[in-house]
This record gives C-alpha cells, structure tokens and sequence, in this order.
C-alpha cells in the first residue's frame, strides 16, 4: 500500500470556505481534490505524523483522505484523529471534531477503543493528533486528516 500521512491545520479567514483552504494551505494538500473515505486503514499500510504533506503529485489530483475537521465563527475550534494498526499494517481511523480540544481527545479515544472491539485484529501501534484554534477574524477551521499515498489523475 505505501504511506498514509496524518497532517493537519488551522486558519481563519473571511468565509467559512476561505478558511477551509487556509487551513488545508497549512497542512500542504491546498491543490488537490479531496475525496473522504471511511475510516479502515489497508493491510500493508505505514502510518505516519508528518504536520505538513511533502508534495503528493500535480495539481488538481485526487487524494484519497480520512477527515477530521470543524468551522467555526465564533470561540474554540478543534479538530482530531486517532488510529490504530496490526503488525500487518491493517487498522483503522477514528474522527472526531468540536469545540475543546479535551473532548475532541476523548472522542477520538473512545471511538477508537470501540472500533477495535469490534474487530477481531491483534492491534501493534497506535497513535492520535489533536488540533486547536480560537477565532481570528471571521471564521476559523482546524483539521486533520489522514491522506493515502499520493494523488490520483481525475482525468
């Protein structure tokens, strides 16, 4: 499978949409089309923290992702994901998205531990990335997402 990188952003910006590209810009994947998946994580699969997305191919392509993310006009946002991998890569993500950060962490974990029930895997690693951003003029997003390997034509 290749490499599933966690980034993540926060930005405020005019619009509520302004503020989503500002706070995609941050997290480096601003020129792609997004498409979101659920939140299982492919056999083979390296997860890895990266902040920032290296360049993942050109300019309007799809990337595949796993999405936590909130806007908000006014006060806290944040945003989070945790996942879960085997020795064999497969796992899975959990999303999560709110207003205080320690809630959006303990979602994050909570999901994560019931999803696991659920699955009959021996789970090796785990980890978790929680944002957080107040307000700055007009509207602010906090994301994180995790993004499979690198784009894909549309076209």
């Amino acid at each position: 499978m290749g490499t599933i990188r966690v980034v993540w952003g926060t930005a405020s910006a005019p619009t509520e949409m302004s503020s989503y590209d500002a706070a995609l810009a941050e997290a480096g994947i601003e020129n792609y089309n997004l498409v979101s998946v659920s939140s299982v994580i492919p056999s083979g699969a390296h997860v890895e923290r990266v902040g920032t997305a290296p360049d993942l191919g050109p300019v309007g392509e799809r990337l595949t992702v796993v999405e936590g993310r909130v806007t908000v006009e006014e006060g806290p946002a944040a945003a989070g994901l945790a996942w879960a991998t085997t020795e064999e890569g497969t796992g899975l993500f959990y999303e999560a998205s709110g207003r205080e950060a320690e809630t959006v962490r303990e979602e994050v974990h909570d999901g994560l531990r019931v999803g696991m029930s659920l699955r009959d895997w021996e789970f090796v690693d785990e980890g978790r990335e929680v944002v957080e951003a107040d307000t700055g003029d007009g509207y602010t997003t906090a994301l994180v997402l995790a993004v499979y390997g690198r784009s894909t034509p549309l076209l």
